[in-house]
């Protein structure tokens, strides 16, 4: 039996516009296209987030900024954010979907030559993330999918709130100790680079 067409809401979330759904999957139970569709996508942007992060590592591994102790923060984050990005494959295809790979987008890090304007950067995305998060847990209920509902609450938001609690605490330590979005940091971007060795 197929699913029955519901007309789609307005959305913001990444969806696959090329997605084959797997309606012939034998795994597949009470999970609306919509859903799969969403999921798809955001296991995208996952892995785009964790591509950004892991170009910010390399910016600060570089010899004309050397902030090894940024970097491994960059590197760390990026390696959770692959992670989750893993996890939410592997639910969509416990569910009994599919996945369609796509191109992930150039990072847009290029102009990045300091700690002040990188952490912006990770501030925003994780601030995106979490809305577009909300949005396919509200997405789920609507559609009547509780179980992926409780799995985005307990597995990607509920982790991201922390996150953007302590990038928000190192942007506020990087202004007072004077780190400026050009690449004049000086002493403010050292003392950052130390405080990651407590954080």
């Amino acid at each position: 039996m197929s699913e029955p067409r519901v007309k789609r809401i307005k959305t913001f979330l990444p969806l696959c516009k090329t997605h084959i759904s797997s309606a012939g999957s034998l795994a597949r139970q009470n999970f609306p296209t919509v859903v799969e569709e969403s999921l798809c996508g955001v296991s995208t942007l996952l892995m785009e987030v964790s591509y950004r992060l892991e170009a910010l590592a390399k910016i600060f591994e570089q010899s004309d900024l050397a902030l090894p102790r940024v970097s491994a923060f960059f590197h760390q984050e990026s390696v959770k954010e692959l992670e989750r990005a893993e996890a939410m494959l592997q639910y969509l295809s416990q569910r009994g979907g599919k996945y369609c790979s796509k191109n992930i987008q150039r990072p847009g890090t290029e102009e990045v030559c300091a700690v002040l304007p990188a952490l912006e950067i990770m501030l925003n995305q994780w601030k995106e993330e979490m809305s577009i998060m909300l949005e396919l847990n509200q997405l789920a209920h609507e559609y009547g999918d509780p179980h992926t509902a409780s799995v985005i609450k307990s597995q990607f938001i509920q982790p991201l709130v922390p996150k953007v609690k302590l990038i928000g605490d190192l942007l506020t330590s990087a202004r007072r100790v004077g780190c400026t979005s050009d690449s004049t940091g000086g002493y403010g971007e050292y003392l950052i680079d130390r405080l990651q060795e407590t954080a």
